[in-house]
């Protein structure tokens, strides 16, 4: 290894497990594979939130969305934003010296949080960037590599690559019109023949999508071979951590946009030079312990911040083969993905059950539009007859998608899927209040302005207890707009610090 400790990120754009080394029989992935073998695939690795530019704040920040500010998508309308008191990852690099780059899509705000010395978008203004062609990619990363050795110091280069997103405009489209460098060929696949993922419906029109969802990832990963190959021809392979995961689940309806696990158990492959290769991982893994890792290994963990941050390096039990204790539960925070997809939720999930948090239970679960405007859906939604009451996602019903109760609970031992919501079940009335409270209590932790009492946030009505007022704050989710009094209600039992959390049971009725 050389005197430099180098880092490559690599992030594909609605990808999930859709990969040979996670077990799926299409699309092909040789070259990822190729990475998978020579370093360590994370089976249980989960971003905090099924949403671009917020996932992608996530990874660059180490704090999830309601910590950093990025609440829903960067661009357009929407306009979300980080906090201005927020150090980013390429701003942390730049102080400990390294050039910084990213390639392909940004997606997070506001640039001068975000300052990468180069930075080659080529997306503005709306139009596709040009990151769908990789070989393109490769060569400018290629490029970026040799200013590095000629600076003769360390680098941070993130590749932000489009595909396998859907097109921006092109409604079924996943970028396989383009032309591109003749070294990307063409692979295409039979609808007949494609594998669907078990969440999603077999229709015709899935079929169709997905074998162009498919020919678009392999597009990716002959990208990334050409990646790799540059990373060598440039003499820094045995100085660099590569690090390839995707931002969010696939660009189809159950997953994208969920926080079931088909939107954020996700792909996360990590080579460090000199590591034992071919590890299949198994422990609980967040993208908040990204920016730590990145760190850790750059020697600069000791940088500084404004925020705390909860992620821990992962290079400690990188090539563990088998779980460990100290890493035994994962948290996901969502608030928006379009300005108008506002449907906030929380997670806890361990390896064996997934707990969620619905705060607007009354309200449909939106769609975004790219899901919305796909053929799939479009077939799903007209599949058995047009009956609703028999439509189904997957296992999961049409009207269980769209309506969800204030809490879920999974079994994920017997139900991977997450069907069988066993919330209500009295056998499982433990388990419900153990995780609701270490659910609240990292909400306490994280400042999360949606840990809600009667409908209202507790961190917002703090500063009244905090100057002596008192406040009969009924101990309930959501307040019934048939019985709202709060005399003779249990209520709230604030902490010192003004906030309050009840493990017992209350009904959100």
């Amino acid at each position: 290894m050389g005197k430099h400790k180098n880092i490559l990120l690599m992030i594909a754009d609605d990808m999930g497990k859709n990969m040979t080394c996670y077990g799926a029989r299409n699309p092909h992935t040789p070259h990822l594979d190729r990475l998978a073998a020579s370093g360590t695939r994370f089976d249980a690795a989960f971003t905090s939130t099924a949403s671009c530019s917020c996932s992608r704040s996530v990874i660059y920040t180490g704090l999830h969305t309601h910590e950093n500010g990025q609440w829903g998508l960067a661009y357009g309308k929407q306009h979300f934003q980080c906090f201005d008191h927020i150090e980013s990852a390429p701003k942390l690099f730049n102080d400990a010296g390294y050039l910084t780059g990213i390639i392909g899509k940004v997606h997070v705000g506001p640039d001068h949080l975000f300052p990468w010395t180069v930075r080659q978008e080529n997306n503005r203004n709306g139009e596709e960037a040009t990151s769908r062609d990789t070989a393109l990619v490769a060569d400018r990363a290629s490029a970026f590599f040799e200013r590095a050795r000629a600076e003769d110091v360390p680098f941070f280069l993130t590749i932000g690559y489009i595909d396998p997103h859907r097109h921006a405009w092109e409604r079924g489209g996943f970028g396989n019109r383009e032309g591109y460098d003749p070294r990307i060929k063409d692979v295409k696949y039979d609808p007949n023949d494609v594998e669907l993922p078990p969440w999603t419906t077999d229709v015709p029109e899935a079929r169709r999508e997905f074998a162009e969802f498919y020919r678009s990832i392999n597009r990716l990963d002959q990208g990334v071979g050409l990646m790799l190959d540059a990373l060598k021809r440039n003499g820094f392979e045995d100085d660099t951590l590569v690090i390839f995961l995707s931002d969010n689940g696939p660009p189809f309806v159950n997953s994208k946009t969920t926080l079931y696990d088909a939107g954020v158990c996700l792909p996360l492959l990590i080579r460090a030079p000199g590591q034992e290769a071919g590890i299949a991982n198994p422990n609980l893994i967040s993208y908040i312990d990204l920016l730590p890792t990145m760190l850790d290994w750059a020697g600069t963990s000791t940088l500084p911040l404004s925020s705390p941050r909860k992620g821990r390096s992962m290079l400690p039990i990188l090539t563990a083969g088998t779980t460990h204790p100290a890493w035994p539960h994962v948290f996901g925070s969502h608030t928006l993905h379009e300005i108008t997809n506002y449907w906030p939720t929380r997670f806890l999930r361990t390896h064996k059950f997934k707990y969620h948090r619905n705060l607007r239970p009354e309200s449909p679960f939106s769609f975004a539009s790219d899901l919305y405007v796909s053929y799939t859906w479009e077939g799903i939604r007209n599949s058995a007859g047009g009956d609703g009451d028999k439509i189904l996602l997957g296992k999961r019903k049409l009207r269980d998608y769209l309506y969800r109760p204030a809490e879920e609970l999974y079994d994920l031992e017997r139900d991977p899927d997450e069907v069988r919501n066993l919330a209500g079940q009295a056998a499982y009335a433990d388990v419900l209040i153990e995780m609701r409270k270490r659910l609240e209590v990292w909400q306490l932790e994280t400042r999360d302005p949606f840990l809600l009492r009667d409908g209202v946030s507790l961190l917002a009505v703090k500063r009244y207890v905090e100057h002596g007022e008192k406040i009969d704050l009924p101990d309930r989710f959501d307040m019934p707009a048939d019985r709202p009094g709060n005399k003779g209600v249990r209520a709230v039992q604030w902490t010192d610090d003004g906030l309050g959390v009840s493990s017992g049971f209350w009904s959100s009725a």
